[in-house]
């Protein structure tokens, strides 16, 4: 192949060089933006979901603190209703954990993945200025020195072992990134699909647990309650005073009856 041709077609080369790395470029960038976008807001959705618990646990003790001043069957109800309420926080610190470990950390570890691929991409470049150095000297000397073949011949030389360099390492980088975008792809169709599975998962238990604080609560009989509560307003004591008080108060009547009758008779 002529010098000139030669020379042509390592341009060519290089510029498609330079746009595939431009592109790699570009989609590990994007990786790195929006993986740490869905981190930083999935810590921040674990973190709600930790608060809404600790809520939720003060719900509980309160439920439970109200319902020792009760009456039995409502005392009974509204602490089995507290106590399903305790379960579901429960599950949902089981879901804070997994979402932290199953989700979190992995989206959190392309952090290091991207620095390695950005290294990768560091050292492609170096070998890609080096060969674009080449490139240059090679005009130049050309230019100065049309005539000496030697140099000319020296500096395509070292043309050719940059671009081979060049070329070596793109190769290298191609396959490392096709690599990574294969991984990423396995790891987000895994993520995604825990984020689903520990969603449906609680809420089938969220679901069976409020079901049962439901019933807990349509449980409470209210006219025993009621029962109870009228009777705690007349304590036996004070019930039976009462009876004696009416009864007292009939016998009383009845003698004012008898005199009144007898009076009447004698006049």
């Amino acid at each position: 192949m002529h010098c000139e041709d030669k020379y042509h077609t390592t341009v060519v080369m290089a510029r498609a060089r330079d746009n595939q790395t431009r592109q790699i470029q570009e989609m590990v960038t994007n990786v790195e933006k929006h993986f740490g976008d869905l981190c930083q807001i999935y810590a921040g959705y674990v973190r709600k979901t930790a608060r809404l618990r600790d809520r939720a646990d003060l719900l509980v003790r309160e439920v439970h603190a109200y319902a020792d001043t009760e009456i039995p069957n409502l005392k009974r109800g509204l602490k089995c209703f507290a106590d399903e309420l305790a379960k579901l926080q429960d599950y949902r610190q089981a879901k804070v954990e997994r979402l932290e470990a199953k989700v979190v950390e992995p989206l959190k570890s392309y952090g290091s993945i991207i620095k390695l691929k950005r290294e990768d991409l560091k050292v492609t470049l170096t070998a890609r200025n080096r060969e674009a150095k080449q490139m240059s000297q090679l005009e130049k000397t050309r230019q100065r020195n049309p005539s000496d073949r030697q140099i000319i011949s020296q500096a395509e030389t070292e043309l050719q072992r940059a671009t081979m360099n060049a070329a070596r390492i793109s190769c290298q980088l191609e396959e490392t990134i096709d690599n990574f975008e294969k991984q990423k792809i396995k790891d987000l169709k895994k993520i995604f699909g825990e984020i689903v599975t520990v969603e449906m998962v609680f809420h089938a238990k969220a679901l069976e647990v409020l079901t049962a604080a439901f019933h807990h609560i349509e449980d409470i009989d209210e006219e025993e309650d009621l029962q109870v509560f009228r009777s705690s307003l007349h304590p036996p004591d004070f019930q039976s005073r009462l009876d004696i008080v009416r009864a007292n108060s009939k016998t009383g009547s009845k003698k004012q009856t008898s005199s009144s009758f007898t009076l009447t008779t004698i006049l």
